[in-house]
């Protein structure tokens, strides 16, 4: 199974999970995918259900892709946009990039969120308590290549044809609220902040929200899968057995590249909890399903 990036790249992203969640997914499903925690969204565009409704409570990361969805964004405004910023990049230095991390603190435009999330240290997104961007440059300021401005824009065009050809439905809003619009044809995919290990998220996770999302996921009349972490080579997560243990758990190893040092970065079993019985089957055949293939940003939309 091919499994593409979207534009919007980030720490954990679940980028090789994909094939693995698609495995336990019912062939019968056919209702509605929810994700209450967005983030990058690999999952559900790779997957491309028929209908989605895609949720996070950064509102950047939603407003980015409504702007993809209305067509206000498109492969050659981000084209045109990172060729420009680009060039000022790599004239001014750093110096251009805290330039637009002001500027996006102050107006919240979408290309600007997406040029600081391609442009800033090690894929992070990461925000202080006043909800401003916080995360420092990279230290590249021959980052924005032709080769690497034509990936991005290729990316968009990606999500701009699905979301030409599914009904997908972008909302600002907590996981809470998020949860209980399931209904029992429903199948939530939730990837929240990982609990215990790294919380970089848009407004931190505690071991109350951890909770609240048992109580919430335990009464949902859906389906749900949880990615979490399992334990690594130091120990392991506490919430399995606090929590989760009454649900079904599959685990497998997983290595993020998470960490300023590469020393810093090391497998970790990753576990995914389900409340039904897995099917065993190898991961669906998905390209009948509109699986998503990096298109030519000039090119007519091949779904």
């Amino acid at each position: 199974m091919k499994v593409n990036v979207p534009p919007i790249k980030s720490q954990g992203i679940k980028t090789k999970l994909v094939p693995w969640v698609s495995s336990v997914i019912p062939g019968e499903f056919k209702g509605l995918w929810i994700e209450p925690f967005m983030g990058t969204g690999v999952v559900a565009f790779n997957l491309a259900p028929r209908r989605a409704m895609l949720c996070d409570t950064n509102p950047h990361l939603i407003n980015f892709y409504k702007s993809v969805a209305k067509g206000d964004i498109t492969p050659e405004t981000v084209r045109d946009f990172l060729i420009r910023e680009g060039e000022e990049l790599s004239e001014k230095g750093e110096n251009r990039y805290y330039e637009i991390r002001d500027r996006f603190n102050s107006s919240h435009q979408p290309l600007d969120f997406l040029f600081l999330n391609r442009a800033g240290f090690n894929g992070m997104i990461r925000f202080n308590r006043k909800g401003e961007f916080n995360t420092p440059f990279c230290r590249k300021p021959q980052r924005f290549s032709q080769a690497y401005i034509t990936k991005i824009a290729n990316q968009v065009s990606c999500i701009a044809c699905l979301l030409k050809t599914k009904d997908f439905v972008f909302k600002c809003q907590t996981f809470e609220k998020t949860i209980a619009e399931c209904g029992g044809d429903d199948m939530i995919y939730c990837d929240p902040p990982y609990i215990g290990r790294h919380v970089d998220y848009y407004n931190g996770w505690d071991q109350q929200q951890e909770r609240d999302l048992y109580q919430a996921l335990s009464k949902t009349p859906g389906k749900f899968i949880l990615s979490t972490w399992h334990h690594n080579d130091f120990r392991k997560n506490e919430y399995i057995d606090l929590l989760w243990g009454k649900f079904n758990i599959l685990t497998r190893e997983h290595f993020y590249h998470i960490g300023g040092s590469e020393k810093n970065r090391n497998p970790v079993v990753e576990a995914i909890i389900m409340n039904y019985d897995a099917p065993a089957c190898e991961p669906r055949n998905l390209k009948k399903q509109a699986q998503l293939t990096l298109l030519d940003s000039r090119a007519p939309c091949g779904m």
